[in-house]
């Protein structure tokens, strides 16, 4: 049990920012007077800690707008040498400059930055594919060209080079079932692996019961309160800035794990709670799709598939968990005291981290 304790607060330390599949974007533009362009929106205080690590200098932090312009306009070279354009596989010049600072109201400290790399289209060139590897997890990249109604929107996992998109940018969009596939996967990778704080929910409403209908009860309410939320969110009917959303959802992991252990037996309201908790958690789900230009009839199928797969991981979580521990060892006396409690110890504190963490963050 202490290594299982250990394990989860070392998994914990690197993924205090656990959405990593919002926080950066690309819109990749074919342009009708032989340039392309293309708009990289992502994290400022991320991107400039990466490129300080990389040469060498130590973590700046709190960075206000005017210091983090500064920072990301000394490194746009670097940032450069991660835009890897080619046409038909030729590397292409990149330039960069910092387009925007975003800064949400009542805030000091930006959320977004917007890059801007831009450069010519050689003549005669058929194909170009598009490469970002300052993103160390999975982003969309929106394809199109110059005034185009349909862009193509694709999903890259880190320092994945992109497929071939023809430069006349006449591109064929996806099917309906490639978007059921692709959302599907995206909404399972959503997960598992890259959603840590979803795994620790997952497993704190596990933790308290060993039998599986009251945690599927709950894993089934949390869905439908995040697929509620998330649906209105994508149409823009709510909203709620990350500020908020995300320390909200490190609460609700942390309230569950301390209900675990204060509580040995499901409560009534218990799934009232997960559900409440769910449509918060969907808001955070929203922040990898809303700016996404997905063509309106798809963005249905593309939301019933994400949740599908955003589902399909949680029961693999409970499956696994209940296989390699509730199965054997439920029915034991100190089951409780030496998985429910510690487990839900290891939990607890880590989301109270994060909770700081991220209030500290905006």
């Amino acid at each position: 049990m202490k290594r299982l304790l250990l394990a989860a607060l070392l998994l914990a330390a690197p993924a205090a920012g656990a959405h990593e599949i919002g926080t950066t974007q690309v819109h990749l533009t074919v342009r009708r007077d032989d340039t392309w362009s293309a708009e990289i929106t992502t994290g400022p205080q991320a991107l400039v800690n990466k490129l300080e690590v990389e040469a060498g200098k130590p973590r700046s932090s709190n960075l206000d707008a005017d210091a983090l312009r500064a920072k990301l306009d000394a490194f746009a070279d670097a940032i450069a040498r991660h835009v890897h354009v080619k046409f038909d596989g030729t590397p292409a010049p990149v330039g960069i400059a910092v387009s925007r600072l975003e800064l949400p109201p009542d805030i000091t400290l930006p959320s977004f930055v917007v890059l801007q790399a831009a450069g010519t289209i050689p003549a005669q060139a058929r194909t170009l594919t598009w490469g970002y590897d300052l993103s160390y997890s999975t982003y969309g990249l929106v394809f199109g060209a110059e005034g185009a109604e349909n862009p193509v929107t694709v999903w890259l996992e880190g320092d994945e080079v992109s497929r071939a998109f023809p430069v006349d940018a006449h591109v064929t969009p996806p099917t309906r079932l490639e978007i059921v596939q692709q959302y599907l996967l995206l909404g399972f990778e959503h997960i598992l692996p890259q959603g840590l704080d979803h795994i620790l929910f997952v497993l704190g409403i596990f933790l308290l019961t060993t039998k599986l209908r009251p945690i599927l009860t709950q894993v089934t309410a949390f869905t439908v309160a995040h697929s509620v939320t998330l649906g209105l969110t994508m149409y823009g009917i709510i909203s709620m800035p990350p500020r908020i959303v995300e320390p909200l959802i490190a609460v609700s992991i942390a309230y569950v794990a301390i209900e675990n252990i204060l509580t040995p037996q499901l409560t009534p309201w218990r799934p009232l709670l997960v559900f409440a908790f769910g449509l918060v958690h969907g808001m955070g789900f929203a922040e990898a799709l809303r700016d996404l230009d997905l063509p309106r009839s798809e963005v249905i199928p593309a939301l019933v598939s994400f949740n599908s797969g955003i589902e399909l991981a949680q029961l693999t979580i409970i499956a696994v968990a209940f296989v390699a521990v509730a199965a054997w060892h439920r029915d034991k006396a100190w089951y409780r005291p030496r998985f429910v409690v510690p487990g839900s110890a290891a939990i607890a504190a880590t989301a109270l981290f994060w909770t700081v963490q991220r209030i500290a963050g905006f």
